[in-house]
């Protein structure tokens, strides 16, 4: 074939094959500026998005609109990702944190930026909430990001999507799918550190529970599975499953399923020996890619070392434990219904038009 036609006829293809895919989320484990280039610019322009994508589409929820700052901060996305990209090379914990950040935004009165404001006259606000203190992280990296912002966009971005936008960045920073953020979320005026106590899901309750808090905010079982997935990136603190270790059930003896796999106990007790100084050390939730966003984390709950009993309490119902084992064979299926919780979950009780404000300073509501 000449080489010419052979281009020709290899480029045209490559065409078809785009718009074949067009509608598809990809995960970018290594092609960052790929989510980008191809997952938002076919969000936007495939319609994939704003149709719906298969039964649990990515339509349209409340006023957020996908192409909110287009024209009044065009930059935003690029500045955001920067950010994010930033603190990442300093800590890489931080990804973790950022999409930790989000999840506990949206839990507490919705996803209003309420997270990041300090305590004042008025209320006492979150940050110093049980589940919270000492704990959630990634404050001083959202202002970081919001200072920049305010230098090209004043008073026009809040708060709210800038922690919306630096959990996606942070996904795909570690190799996760890429997903449309909608946009045009307002700040939130006030916080409240009792109703983070009350609303924020604990790893020591039992999955009814757990599952009760997801479905009052409009989320269900399924996104219970699915987000719960967040865990395949970060840390959590000895204390939360030190009693697995040492004292499962008040047995005097550690978890069986953790006392099967030798190695990882052995692990975990060098970590968190039976000590109350221990109780802040950091283990990894998913020690096979801890700042790798992949399938493992179900991989491990099919192999009965999911680390937290809020992950491994999973398997002990029989709907999701059919979630986890499709998950842990098919990474591309939970990198889509992923997405598809995440797109849901920032859409929880936003405030847009004219309720609430946009905040100069994200720790504080003036």
């Amino acid at each position: 074939m000449d080489r010419k036609i052979f281009s020709y006829w290899f480029i045209t293809h490559l065409a078809i094959l785009s718009l074949l895919f067009n509608d598809v989320v990809s995960s970018y484990p290594s092609g960052y500026n790929n989510g980008y280039n191809n997952g938002y610019n076919n969000g936007y322009n495939g319609g994939g998005y704003n149709n719906g994508h298969g039964s649990r589409g990515y339509g349209m929820i409340s006023n957020l609109d996908y192409r909110f700052y287009d024209r009044s901060c065009p930059r935003l996305q690029m500045m955001v990702k920067s950010g994010v990209w930033r603190a990442f090379k300093d800590d890489s914990r931080i990804a973790a944190s950022l999409l930790r950040l989000h999840f506990h935004d949206c839990f507490v009165n919705g996803c209003d930026g309420s997270i990041l404001l300090d305590d004042s006259e008025d209320f006492k606000g979150e940050k110093n909430a049980l589940p919270n203190r000492n704990s959630v992280r990634g404050f001083d990296v959202i202002e970081d990001i919001k200072t920049v912002i305010e230098s090209a966009c004043p008073l026009t971005v809040s708060c709210a999507d800038i922690v919306a936008l630096a959990a996606r960045e942070a996904v795909v920073l570690t190799g996760g799918p890429f997903w449309p953020v909608p946009l045009g979320r307002r700040d939130s005026l006030t916080a409240s550190e009792q109703a983070a106590n009350t609303n924020l899901p604990s790893p020591f309750e039992p999955l009814e529970n757990i599952t009760a808090k997801f479905v009052s905010l409009g989320l269900d079982f399924k996104d219970v599975v699915v987000l719960s997935g967040a865990h395949t990136i970060g840390f959590a603190q000895c204390f939360v499953f030190k009693h697995r270790l040492f004292n499962f059930k008040g047995s005097g003896q550690p978890d069986p399923n953790l006392a099967a796999s030798s190695d990882l106990l052995s692990k975990l007790t060098d970590t968190c020996p039976n000590v109350d100084s221990s109780n802040s050390n950091l283990a990894a939730l998913d020690a096979a890619s801890v700042v790798k966003f992949d399938n493992a984390y179900y991989v491990n709950l099919m192999n009965n070392v999911g680390l937290l009993d809020s992950d491994q309490i999973l398997m002990s119902d029989s709907n999701a434990a059919a979630l986890v084992k499709s998950y842990s064979e098919n990474p591309y299926l939970f990198s889509r219904d992923f997405a598809v919780s995440m797109v849901k979950m920032g859409n929880v009780g936003v405030m847009t038009g004219s309720d609430g404000v946009i905040r100069a300073k994200c720790g504080f509501p003036g």
